[in-house]
């Protein structure tokens, strides 16, 4: 399982051989299995697979290719909904209408989702992790139609690769493992743990095509700009509202 963790590869290209549905539902129990706050699973995937589906929530996730190619579109919710229901039903009133409840129920979906993109790799299939979903989270409620106190939080695609990529670059250990208590960080320490990633011929040409001095300045100016992470906290703000979990 370490063996399958460390060859991780974001697959972006898919075959065109389908999923079997039994396949499938082993991942999804082998994600399911994973940890979850209070033992509460607060948490609910949406399977897509029809390509009608796939076509309609592309412009969701900004047109990338991996929805409509994939054999299957994985979103992963929040999900306080139905345990709400069960509480009521049982005379009992929930009180999970605030951000707290929010963070629980995404902490735990996204505990389900790097189970399922591990289970999944295990089998041979390959994924990618899509970041979009909370920039566009008043939309992806709409077209899968989730209720109040449900709000999806990431999503992932699946299928048998089509492609062979290179590993994305990582940060060493160093940069991110604390022992005992936090180490802040010298001049000297971020020259040292970021040197690799400058360093890479990719990263290079990246930071000459954007036509930037830095390769900070291609996530500060042009990949995440500060403009477009306020537009997106605001709507995922009015999204968490609108579902419940903020007054």
């Amino acid at each position: 399982m370490i063996d399958v963790l460390k060859k991780h590869r974001t697959i972006r290209k898919y075959s065109d051989k389908d999923i079997d549905n039994a396949l499938l539902n082993d991942i999804l129990e082998a994600g399911i299995r994973a940890s979850t706050t209070g033992n509460m699973q607060v948490y609910s995937i949406i399977v897509t697979r029809d390509e009608k589906k796939k076509k309609e929530l592309a412009p969701f996730h900004f047109n990338q290719p991996m929805i409509t190619g994939a054999p299957v579109v994985l979103t992963f919710c929040a999900d306080f909904n139905r345990f709400n229901k069960w509480c009521r039903q049982r005379n009992a009133e929930p009180g999970y209408d605030n951000f707290l409840s929010f963070m629980t129920a995404a902490i735990d979906a996204l505990l389900v989702a790097q189970n399922v993109c591990v289970a999944a790799e295990s089998k041979g299939l390959g994924i990618c992790y899509l970041g979009t979903t909370t920039y566009m989270a008043d939309k992806i409620i709409e077209q899968l139609k989730l209720p109040a106190g449900v709000v999806p939080v990431t999503t992932v695609t699946l299928g048998y690769p089509d492609e062979n990529p290179e590993q994305t670059d990582r940060l060493p250990l160093e940069a991110v493992v604390h022992n005992e208590s936090y180490k802040d960080y010298s001049t000297e320490d971020i020259d040292r743990i970021y040197a690799g990633k400058e360093n890479r011929e990719e990263n290079k040409e990246f930071v000459k095509e954007n036509g930037k001095e830095t390769l900070a300045q291609v996530f500060t100016d042009i990949r995440y700009k500060k403009a477009d992470n306020e537009h997106f906290s605001k709507v995922l703000l009015d999204v968490l509202k609108n579902q419940g979990f903020l007054d």
